[in-house]
């Protein structure tokens, strides 16, 4: 089918993973089933999925239940070009892969899946609650008007940048890659470290080799959702050289590319604000130079 993107995962759907700590902690009967049947603090409930936070013995977990999308859904996806999420193997996957390399993110404890029809499977990933975080939406929602340090901004931009890094080196796109999705630790925070975990994974595409289109979607998505936080050009450029090793020959090699990241970050921004923003760069229309 032309146009379609090659699945994120070639390999089957991995086996199930219920730990005996966890089964220890359900009620009798199908152990499948009784993590399907969990109440508790709904966070997400859209067609096909449902995020919740549930109390099992002393621990707080979330569950991710995948309850069929539909063919329709899947259909859609296709003619659009992008490939459908229709159970937590995506998510348990990108969990164990992340961890593998050195990402923090919310640990996996828990996976199983049930039917061989796409539109029709039942799944669920279970993860621990990691408690006090904070997205980096919320805790850099103020800098415009108060802004941090220069060293903590400076660590949250390296922290950031070697994410996409590692993530784009490693076969890996996000493709939900928000400042929304990466949280702090706040018990770290409050000692003055940064510790940042990359979250909602459930979309995350796992390859060979992370595509030109794939880093450019990701890093367009990040740099639209920061655009209100009072970034600076110095601070983009800075980015920039992390993720990418060297500034002056990313900016004469790739100039092309990072244009299409500003591009498609703008278009979000007018899409979803009504309004097209001033960035850091439109004052020289380029990405060369410095300056404040």
């Amino acid at each position: 089918m032309g146009g379609v993107p090659a699945p994120p995962c070639r390999a089957g759907r991995p086996p199930d993973h219920l730990p005996a700590e966890i089964l220890s902690l359900l009620p009798p009967g199908d152990p499948f089933e009784r993590v399907m049947a969990l109440q508790g603090e709904v966070f997400r409930d859209v067609p096909g999925r449902r995020t919740l936070r549930v109390r099992l013995g002393d621990e707080s977990y979330f569950v991710k239940q995948h309850l069929g999308v539909g063919w329709r859904e899947i259909f859609k996806n296709l003619f659009s070009g992008k490939w459908p999420v229709v159970d937590a193997s995506v998510e348990w996957r990108a969990i164990e892969r992340l961890r593998a390399l050195g990402i923090p993110t919310t640990p996996g404890v828990a996976y199983a899946s049930r039917g061989s029809n796409p539109a029709r499977r039942r799944s669920f990933v279970m993860t621990r609650d990691l408690g006090d975080i904070v997205s980096l939406e919320d805790h850099c929602r103020d800098w415009p008007h108060s802004p941090p340090p220069l060293a903590h901004k400076r660590a949250i931009l390296a922290e950031v940048a070697r994410i996409a890094r590692t993530l784009h080196e490693h076969g890996l796109n996000h493709r939900d890659f928000y400042l929304c999705h990466f949280c702090l630790d706040g018990e770290r925070l409050r000692q003055g470290e940064i510790l940042i975990y990359l979250m909602d994974l459930h979309r995350v595409g796992v390859r060979r080799v992370t595509s030109r289109r794939d880093r450019m979607k990701d890093l367009a998505a990040l740099y639209f959702s920061a655009l209100d936080i009072g970034l600076s050009r110095r601070d983009c450029l800075r980015f920039i050289r992390l993720y990418r090793g060297s500034l002056r020959r990313t900016l004469v090699g790739e100039r092309s590319f990072w244009r299409q990241v500003q591009a498609r970050a703008r278009r979000l921004y007018h899409k979803f604000h009504g309004r097209w923003l001033r960035t850091p760069f439109d004052e020289t229309g380029n990405l060369s130079g410095t300056r404040r």
